[in-house]
């Protein structure tokens, strides 16, 4: 029998927690819900949500953020988080009904930007920051950045995971991200959360 640990860290947003299982949880992408109906399309999800306190799980490569109603006490929830997670990684049970991410529709967004052809260089770039600088440092606080458009200058993102609702998120994306972009991509002007 194979011991599994399950590191936990905090994150910048108080009601989220990072657990790291010590192995891949999504091959690519990453998936977030932000309610019990969406958490249908995987057990794991559905069990964290049918805890009562959870009010969001997000899906990483190596990782899984819950996000507990205000007020939780973490102390009580953690070891109930840490038993579903498990159960679930020692069972091999696969993460999403049907046994693949693929097989899942992925709710909308809302909020997509359709993006002008004649600004493809520009996306191109916007698009290359955001995969190999943003998202990377994101992750390590347990979220992800989408990018959801660019029209006029402006950058439009959606936050997910520990990032959506953390008190500091809006600093992240003005002071952080959005310096960086325009310091590569000249022609942003700005950069928005949606």
């Amino acid at each position: 029998m194979r011991i599994m640990f399950i590191e936990t860290e905090t994150t910048p947003n108080p009601a989220s927690r990072k657990f790291l299982p010590g192995r891949e949880v999504m091959p690519t992408g990453s998936r977030e819900f932000t309610s019990s109906e969406q958490a249908e399309a995987s057990p794991l999800a559905a069990a964290l949500f049918a805890l009562g306190d959870v009010t969001g799980v997000f899906y990483g490569r190596d990782f899984i953020t819950v996000t507990a109603a205000p007020g939780v006490d973490w102390a009580q929830l953690k070891p109930q988080v840490v038993a579903l997670l498990l159960d679930h990684f020692v069972s091999q049970a696969p993460l999403f009904a049907g046994g693949s991410a693929g097989a899942i529709a992925v709710p909308p967004e809302g909020g997509e930007i359709a993006d002008d052809p004649a600004d493809a260089d520009i996306i191109d770039q916007i698009r290359d920051l955001i995969e190999t600088r943003v998202r990377p440092a994101v992750a390590n606080d347990g979220g992800d950045i989408v990018y959801r458009g660019y029209r006029e200058g402006v950058v439009f993102l959606a936050m997910q995971g520990a990032c959506s609702g953390c008190p500091s998120s809006t600093a992240t994306l003005k002071q952080g991200i959005e310096s960086l972009i325009r310091h590569y991509v000249p022609e942003v002007t700005e950069v928005r959360a949606i």
